[in-house]
């Protein structure tokens, strides 16, 4: 089963291969505004593909900040989780309470 990351970059790399084929096939025209949209097409799939690069960067350092956080704290993370645990099921009660009425 696909996570849902997985999931936007399988329709990320569907829609780029989608579009080089479309660059592919518009290779030959010759009308000026059919080779303005190529050019743009081409220069967003370029940016595109390196904001995914800069994304999946940041998102690697992201997670490995809190791996490491979560091994030189495991009382304060614990803890928290804990706190967060609890406030999210006071609010529940709570809510369902609230509707009961």
């Amino acid at each position: 089963m696909d996570t849902p990351a997985q999931k936007i970059e399988n329709d990320i790399s569907q829609i780029v291969s989608h579009a080089r084929e479309l660059l592919e096939v518009t290779a030959d025209a010759t009308e000026q505004h059919v080779k303005e949209v190529r050019d743009r097409l081409s220069g967003a799939l370029d940016g595109g593909r390196s904001l995914i690069r800069r994304f999946k960067d940041r998102a690697s350092s992201g997670t490995h900040a809190c791996d490491l956080a979560m091994h030189e704290n495991p009382y304060l993370a614990t803890g928290v989780a804990v706190g967060v645990g609890a406030l999210i099921g006071y609010l529940a009660v709570r809510g369902s309470r609230h509707c009961e009425r």
